[in-house]
């Protein structure tokens, strides 16, 4: 009998919708996605150790095999009799080097204490949820494993592999009952079509109007010399202080604020280009860091500190930003006793993006989870709704609008399940939305294409990046600015613009200029009068 995969494998360090270093740690990611060892309560070793992985290919009606017991070393693979050791000898070895090195490598895990404090999180959950539909365990009796007792089956599993040292993944896979895990390749080529599904849209939308031109006034730096200060702000809904990265002209600054709030396990420096772009154009520039859900918090988590972040950080991060408009308001920030936050632009990544449309007043709905979120086949799911799905017993609570906050621009932003279509009708700042047309965490469609339909013309625009993915739109503070400076800079004169009608109202065309935002390396597209009302 075979048991869902999810209800043995589980990888805590799982890529999350912004993981900032997601290049460096990927490979080892899809290696852990193969598993951790869960054994029934009392169990010392399994009563039948794994032994054998199955790779079902549909297409050519025949499944790969590989044995653990192969990878001990490069020598027992040459002589072994699987799938894996059949193609190992006709590459010569040079398979079997690599994979072993893989297999034999120690985890990058360094204690069980993040996986006793994960187990029950939504966030956690959610990837169980999304792995069980890869796969199988053969061999293995249902009465095992109780879904009551599954916290201590991982924990218990986990401490006596950490007893004998850092574990491996091949020791991880050997510490599995059962025979063997079947993994459905079928189900990956379902995903990955799903995926591209979600990106073709945004590709068509993009062939289908010219990109914007570049004008040097927006796409250089401004002339304007800069200040850079890091503060600490005490809050009263956290126990530690924010910590605020500042940007601001020495000389000539206009006196109006712009806030950026970074994605889940980023922080400021990821866009400290955009702030010095905007700063040296006269704005002044404040990234919170959401000490909650930073890049600090997922180094706590991985060293078995702190739990993943919680479904309260939804409500938590906008309320980052609005003590921090509290304590400029109340003139009592270091250096920024002459800025006024009457009026402020929010820009925000990813579910920095998720933080700005609430200031903005974009309600959170716990609706669209509940209904969506246990369906494993939804032609619309993504990574995104790993994020979005933890958020069910917040949402309904986690409004949080701020009148100050009068413009938006939200980059990559993960919204499809958790704000309702025509959500924007009700926001009280105008907002941007830009989507890169590769991006597969936070897909352009259905995650910011398919809301906008109805909400265009309230004055929101909709902008794609021919090229764009998660990660190449952000702006580290020694690049240029990344592609999107100029649109941003020009989104944030138009929301000061002197007369400007910045409230959203039917028929309002957006604030975005007509052109001259563009960007040299990767084409950026106003499809805002391009997508047609998408239904809920």
């Amino acid at each position: 009998m075979g048991l869902p995969l999810s209800a043995f494998l589980f990888n805590p360090m799982v890529l999350p919708p912004c993981l900032p270093q997601a290049p460096r740690f990927w490979g080892q990611w899809r290696a852990l996605a193969l598993g951790v060892g869960l054994l029934s309560t009392g169990l010392v070793q399994p009563a039948a150790a794994l032994e054998t992985v199955k790779l079902k290919l549909p297409i050519l009606q025949t499944s790969f095999t590989l044995r653990l017991s192969e990878l001990a070393s490069p020598a027992a693979l040459l002589a072994g009799r699987s799938d894996l050791a059949e193609l190992d000898r006709a590459s010569g070895g040079a398979l079997g080097r690599s994979l072993v090195g893989l297999f034999q490598a120690p985890l990058p895990l360094q204690s069980t204490a993040v996986l006793d404090q994960s187990v029950a999180q939504p966030l956690v959950q959610q990837v169980l949820l999304m792995v069980s539909s890869f796969g199988t365990i053969d061999g293995v009796d249902p009465e095992q494993l109780k879904p009551s007792q599954s916290s201590k089956v991982l924990a218990s599993t986990l401490h006596q592999l950490f007893a004998k040292g850092q574990p491996s993944l091949l020791a991880l896979l050997q510490a599995l009952p059962g025979k063997s895990v079947t993994l459905d390749a079928d189900q990956a080529l379902k995903v990955a079509k799903r995926l591209a599904d979600q990106q073709r849209r945004a590709q068509q939308l993009v062939a289908s109007q010219p990109a914007a031109s570049v004008n040097p006034s927006l796409d250089k730096p401004g002339p304007l010399a800069l200040r850079r200060q890091e503060l600490v702000l005490a809050v009263s809904h956290r126990p530690q202080p924010l910590q605020l990265v500042v940007l601001q002209p020495i000389q000539g600054a206009n006196g109006k604020l712009v806030v950026i709030s970074h994605g889940l396990w980023d922080g400021p420096e990821s866009f400290e280009g955009w702030a010095k772009h905007l700063a040296s154009h006269g704005y002044t520039v404040v990234l919170p860091r959401h000490p909650g859900s930073d890049s600090s918090q997922q180094q706590a988590m991985l060293l078995g500190q702190v739990p993943p972040p919680g479904p309260a950080e939804l409500l938590l991060r906008p309320l980052d930003v609005s003590a921090s408009l509290d304590a400029i308001t109340a003139r009592s920030l270091k250096g920024l006793e002459a800025i006024s936050a009457a009026q402020v632009v929010v820009i925000g990544h990813s579910w920095g993006a998720t933080t700005a449309l609430q200031l903005a007043g974009a309600v959170p709905s716990a609706a669209g989870l509940r209904s969506r979120c246990q369906n494993l086949d939804d032609p619309e799911r993504n990574l995104s709704w790993v994020l979005q799905c933890s958020f069910l017993s917040s949402a309904d609570r986690a409004a949080e609008p701020d009148g100050r906050v009068v413009a938006i621009a939200a980059v990559s932003p993960p919204t499809r399940l958790l704000f309702s279509t025509g959500s924007a009708a009700g926001m009280t700042a105008r907002g941007l939305m830009i989507s890169g047309s590769r991006d597969w965490v936070v897909p352009p469609d259905p995650e910011a294409i398919a809301p906008f339909g109805p909400n265009g013309n309230f004055g929101h625009a909709l902008v794609l990046v021919s090229g764009g993915d998660h990660f190449n739109l952000r702006a580290a503070a020694t690049g240029d600015g990344s592609p999107l400076r100029g649109l941003l800079l020009a989104w944030v004169q138009a929301a000061f613009s002197p007369g400007a009608a910045l409230k959203p109202a039917k028929g309002l065309t957006p604030l975005l200029p007509a052109t001259g935002w563009g960007n040299a390396s990767m084409p950026l597209v106003n499809v805002t009068s391009q997508v047609t009302p998408a239904s809920n």
